[in-house]
């Protein structure tokens, strides 16, 4: 940049050495004069040095900046940030990284390499991991020693890892016995994959749902694709009374293509979702579906978090229960 203030330009304005201008930069004031710093400091507020002042960050032992670090996958089509669940997930680690004292920087990427570059790059103090897969934690802790906890995934052997994770197989099963309960003979599960959290999610559907028929539908992970997809098998969505997508965003989408398509939910088919996002109570009709409690789970990273910095004992494992939320969108089988 042709305008960039540098610290020579400051320290030429103020008559002091570089090497005194960088000291005051980066808390190096122990042999600075009280007045020099005051000096110092006010010309780089004046002169808006701000871009520069990451170098202190960089240079202090403890930069009290806590990444969250959200896979920019596809299936979002470039914005991820806007997803009910990492939106949701972001609000409520801002105000537990906040409440401790501490900054969070959200950062979307690619790869585990890009996490270790970028971490390392502003000197942070610990990482949480949204959305990536069980062989990046395993390059991340191969190759980073920095303590990360993982939000919503499958780290298999876990040592070394913190895990923040809900009981996905229980909610799933929960969804089941309930729908089993309105009388429910055919459902259908529809995820854009079959492994992970989604995995356990059907698993555990199926075993709620019990005796009859329990299918799986993979759709697609882009929304154009997906609604044509739709309408492709609506014969198929047809034959099945209950649908549960494996998610809130799948489940209220799926109850408007249904609706465009003049079926009634709940009336010719009963739709549940996943998490218990706030859209959840604004569609119409309201969504049953499984409630995770953001706050508890962004409390429960960060003091596992605290406690890997610290070196202190701690489960690498945290799985924590989750709740059935029965709304209008289910209705006993006709």
């Amino acid at each position: 940049m042709e305008n960039r203030v540098r610290i020579r330009d400051i320290a030429q304005e103020l008559g002091l050495s570089t090497a005194t201008v960088s000291n005051v930069i980066h808390g190096k004031t122990g042999k600075v004069s009280d007045e020099t710093v005051r000096r110092v400091t006010a010309l780089l507020e004046q002169r808006q040095y701000i871009p520069n002042m990451a170098g202190i960050l960089l240079a202090r032992n403890s930069s009290g900046i806590i990444g969250v670090f959200v896979n920019d996958h596809p299936k979002y089509e470039g914005h991820a940030l806007e997803d009910f669940f990492i939106s949701a997930s972001l609000n409520a680690l801002s105000a537990e990284i906040e409440a401790k004292g501490q900054f969070m920087m959200v950062k979307k990427a690619r790869s585990p390499e890009e996490i270790i570059q970028f971490s390392s790059m502003w000197n942070m103090e610990g990482i949480v991991v949204i959305g990536f897969c069980q062989q990046d934690y395993g390059v991340l802790r191969a190759h980073m020693r920095l303590p990360f906890v993982v939000y919503d995934g499958i780290c298999g052997q876990t040592r070394g890892i913190g895990n923040i994770t809900i009981d996905n197989r229980d909610g799933g099963r929960q969804l089941g016995c309930h729908l089993r309960a309105l009388g429910h003979r055919r459902a259908l599960c529809l995820s854009d994959n079959e492994e992970g959290v989604d995995l356990e999610r059907m698993e555990g559907f199926a075993q709620g749902f019990g005796p009859g028929e329990v299918r799986r539908l993979r759709i697609p992970m882009e929304k154009a694709a997906r609604l044509d997809f739709y309408r492709a098998r609506l014969g198929e969505l047809r034959q099945a009374t209950a649908l549960f997508a494996v998610s809130d965003l799948y489940a209220v989408e799926l109850i408007g293509f249904l609706e465009a398509q003049g079926l009634s939910v709940p009336g010719d088919a009963s739709v549940v979702g996943f998490d218990d996002m706030p859209v959840c109570r604004l569609a119409r009709p309201n969504l049953t579906t499984v409630r995770q409690d953001s706050t508890l789970r962004a409390r429960a990273a960060m003091d596992m978090l605290e406690k890997l910095r610290a070196g202190e004992p701690t489960e690498f494992e945290v799985r924590l229960p989750v709740s059935l939320v029965v709304r209008d969108s289910t209705a006993k089988a006709k």
